[in-house]
């Protein structure tokens, strides 16, 4: 019988964990567990037939927005992260209690499968934390909220193509997408159909499907057609929105996405219909007509109530105590590799940036980077930690080849590679002179105010 730890995060018993058959591709190297916490999170447990004593714990991306804790999710990350336990580790990875928006109750769910773990089986020799995209946001929230103090539950973070600038100025690149699409297109929402303001994504009692939502794209940009099949007024349209934003057009529909039905979850079901967004004082550049658009852009003012909390929630106080490893492909077109910057300029603000290894790739995906780069990674981390000798970006280059005489999937980084500021790549917001962290001030002062933060 499974049961999860008493302690301050989630006091309450889990339900039982049960053996479960491993997927295929683990299945003759390790010993599978699922089952469901009491907050209603499924998660998912690997122990490998020759384990080597340490754990590593899997914070996942999205946020998914169903409304409840999908019991998949667990058993496909721990596929897709099968290299983990492949070298080694055991793995435990949480689905999260609802789906949502919600760092601090991601970073909690995680928590609290890391003490089940402990109880059921033993304590590991060394615990890492590992978040992939949104889950790096999880991940460093985590380290910061359980691992500031001495002799925490995680001795190192590994950090891959993170979603590290945090919730209150994190996206502002699409809330630009948002403005920008709706000024060229005037479709989302129609001028026959209920009007919002466009910071609420869309508006709370809205039926819009993620396939209508293309429809609307391809009206208005023909983004899924051949160039030559285009309209000369789609083309226009499209190239006006990517030249503005800035983002790739590969992955201008799963922004535009993001920038619908999730900003809908925050702004709606997370902060009680206030808005957390800004573009007051933007300038939009690069378009063929620079004055029309920033004269006829919706722009809105946001509710600081609204940025205190969801900034509370998700935002970088910089304050790390414990290895961390980032590993970010140079043309992510999805968290754009500035978000490194951002991190970086939040450890730096707190004096703590002598915890952080930053090592970059010349790929081009954000879901999946190369296997030879993920196993490689953690191997740099835990002899970081083993060792306390701190590698550097060559150094990790350099320990790739072996990784990939096993798995072969390529080495591709950049040792020399820095990212510009963050504010290179997203308009600042007035006011905004760098990225400071979230000071330990502001960290003590909202955690008294009831409510503060996104709701469980």
């Amino acid at each position: 019988m499974a049961t999860a730890v008493a302690g301050p995060v989630l006091p309450a018993a889990a339900d039982e964990a049960g053996s479960t058959a491993c997927p295929a591709n683990l299945a003759t190297k390790a010993t599978c567990y699922t089952g469901r916490d009491a907050n209603g999170a499924y998660y998912a447990i690997a122990i490998p037939e020759e384990w080597n004593g340490s754990l590593i714990m899997h914070a996942h991306g999205g946020p998914d927005l169903g409304p409840e804790s999908d019991p998949q999710r667990s058993i496909e990350d721990l596929e897709r992260w099968s290299v983990m336990v492949d070298q080694g580790y055991a793995w435990a990875g949480s689905s999260y209690r609802r789906g949502g928006y919600g760092t601090r109750m991601a970073a909690a769910d995680t928590e609290n499968l890391r003490r089940l773990f402990v109880r059921e089986f033993r304590k590991p020799k060394t615990t890492y934390i590992h978040g992939q995209s949104w889950g790096g946001n999880v991940a460093a929230k985590a380290i910061e909220t359980y691992a500031s103090q001495e002799n925490g539950p995680y001795d190192g973070a590994l950090l891959t193509n993170g979603v590290l600038g945090g919730g209150s100025r994190g996206y502002d690149y699409r809330v630009d997408l948002r403005v920008v699409y709706q000024y060229y297109c005037k479709n989302h929402p129609r001028p026959s159909e209920p009007q919002y303001p466009l910071w609420m994504g869309l508006r709370e009692g809205s039926t819009m499907t993620s396939s209508g939502l293309r429809a609307r794209l391809q009206e208005c940009t023909g983004y899924a057609s051949a160039p030559q099949d285009r309209t000369a007024a789609q083309q226009r349209n499209l190239d006006d929105i990517l030249a503005v934003t800035r983002i790739p057009e590969r992955t201008l529909e799963s922004h535009l996405r993001f920038a619908t039905f999730t900003f809908r979850d925050i702004v709606h079901s997370r902060l009680g219909g206030r808005n957390p967004f800004s573009n007051q004082g933007v300038r939009y550049s690069g378009s063929h007509d620079d004055e029309a658009l920033n004269a006829g852009v919706e722009r809105f003012s946001a509710d600081p109530s609204a940025v205190r909390d969801l900034s509370y929630d998700s935002d970088i106080t910089g304050k790390v105590s414990i290895p961390v490893l980032t590993l970010h492909a140079i043309d992510d077109p999805t968290a754009f590799v500035e978000h490194e910057a951002a991190y970086r300029a939040s450890l730096q603000g707190a004096g703590r940036d002598q915890h952080l290894v930053q090592t970059y790739t010349q790929e081009s995906e954000h879901s999946a980077l190369s296997t030879s780069e993920y196993a490689n990674s953690i191997a740099a981390l835990d002899r970081w930690v083993r060792t306390g000798t701190k590698p550097t970006a060559s150094s990790i280059a350099a320990s790739c080849s072996a990784f990939d005489a096993t798995y072969g999937t390529g080495c591709f980084y950049q040792p020399g590679f820095l990212p510009p500021p963050y504010a290179s790549r997203v308009n600042p917001r007035p006011g905004e002179l760098d990225w400071p962290a979230l000071t330990a001030a502001q960290e003590r002062e909202w955690s008294r105010i009831p409510g503060v933060g996104i709701a469980p």
